[in-house]
């Protein structure tokens, strides 16, 4: 009786130990992630419950593995950022479309200013995301939590550790070396390249130019090392500005059989083709070249009225001339955010919801806001 007895007790300290080597990885593994789900901060608080908040993500990401997890559809992009921002945990996301405007200009103090407006027709929670990669630059870049399901985190872990996947579906941002970048939807078929080389998609293109992007010039270099694949069903292009103010729209040109990526310098887009903006009617869609004109037009309007006297007002003049109210029958619809990046000297300056009178103030170099409401 003994001897089986020896047994059992051998087999029970077996699975002990696998036990507890499970729990010290899982615990590895996660202690910076629930770090960096402490370091949540609510900036607002607005009665309609979407809010702008703010996280420092301390866990050590690896880009890398998240582009060569092998990325062929939607699902495989997912999977792929969730095995590196919640390996081991099941969670959901969805794939997110993006409206927009943005624009590039040179103030009389030399500054370099990019304007974002960041529009879609469902409401959403913004999170102001601080990376400092080991392997790379660090950035302030902004989330919409409502494609994680997160607009409120606070109410549950559930939705705190959903937002460990924020490094990776940020919209728009900056790096400390000034280089700003924004995507915008367009209304051509999605582009799904096939030349052979990695494939990276919308987001990640965007975590790319911020985390290793020194100028324009060098994110454009980088992005044509990769096979662009267009995420939810939808084709983008990428407003990009440096420190130097040069902005260029990145598209992968709606004519090309090929779908060859193009950089075009202009000073302002939308949701069209700056290839072929003379194909683009305001107020109206314009088949594969895209719409918006009108909002190109009046940030234009703002341009020229002000010439020769920019300042940050020039900015938020043009930032609020370009803005949407909601319409339930247009997906870029409803600015959810509006920003003011200042390439220059590295700041931020935040309005959510079409809230202009609260301004939320971003510095990069100190990793500080102040203004909040």
């Amino acid at each position: 009786m003994k001897k089986p007895l020896k047994i059992t007790l051998i087999s029970l300290g077996a699975v002990l130990a696998v036990l507890l080597a499970v729990v010290l990885v899982f615990t590895g593994v996660y202690f910076t992630r629930f770090q960096t789900v402490d370091s949540i901060e609510k900036l607002t608080n607005y009665d309609d419950r979407y809010n702008l908040y703010r996280m420092d993500v301390k866990y050590n990401y690896s880009l890398d593995d998240v582009i060569n997890y092998g990325i062929t559809d939607n699902q495989t992009m997912i999977d792929a950022i969730l095995s590196e921002a919640l390996p081991m945990l099941p969670v959901s996301i969805k794939v997110p479309d993006f409206g927009c405007t943005a624009f590039t200009l040179t103030d009389t103090v030399g500054d370099v200013h990019m304007g974002r407006n960041y529009d879609f027709k469902n409401d959403t929670s913004a999170m102001l995301v601080y990376c400092t990669p080991t392997d790379g630059y660090k950035s302030v870049a902004f989330a919409a939590l409502d494609n994680i399901s997160a607009n409120a985190p606070e109410e549950s872990m559930k939705k705190r550790l959903a937002t460990l996947t924020a490094p990776f579906i940020c919209l728009d941002g900056m790096n400390e070396k000034g280089v700003s970048i924004a995507v915008l939807t367009l209304d051509s078929e999605p582009v799904h390249q096939d030349t052979g080389k990695p494939v990276i998609t919308t987001t990640l293109a965007i975590r790319l130019v911020l985390d290793r992007a020194a100028t324009t010039q060098e994110a454009v270099e980088l992005l044509r090392q990769y096979d662009m694949f267009a995420s939810s069903g939808r084709d983008y292009h990428f407003y990009i500005t440096d420190a130097t103010g040069d902005g260029r729209v990145i598209e992968y040109d709606c004519e090309s059989e090929a779908r060859e990526l193009v950089a075009m310098p202009i000073n302002a887009i939308t949701n069209f083709y700056g290839l072929y903006k003379e194909k683009v009617l305001p107020d109206q869609r314009n088949g594969i070249y895209g719409h918006g004109r009108e909002r190109y037009d009046a940030v234009s309007d703002v341009f020229e009225q002000q010439s020769g006297n920019y300042t940050d007002d020039t900015v938020w003049a043009a930032l609020i001339a370009a803005s949407q109210e909601p319409n339930p029958e247009s997906i870029t619809s409803n600015t959810q955010w509006s920003i003011a990046y200042n390439n220059t000297d590295l700041t931020a300056d935040i309005v959510i919801r079409r809230h202009w009178s609260d301004i939320t103030h971003y510095g990069l170099t100190t990793n500080e806001t102040t203004g909040t409401q």
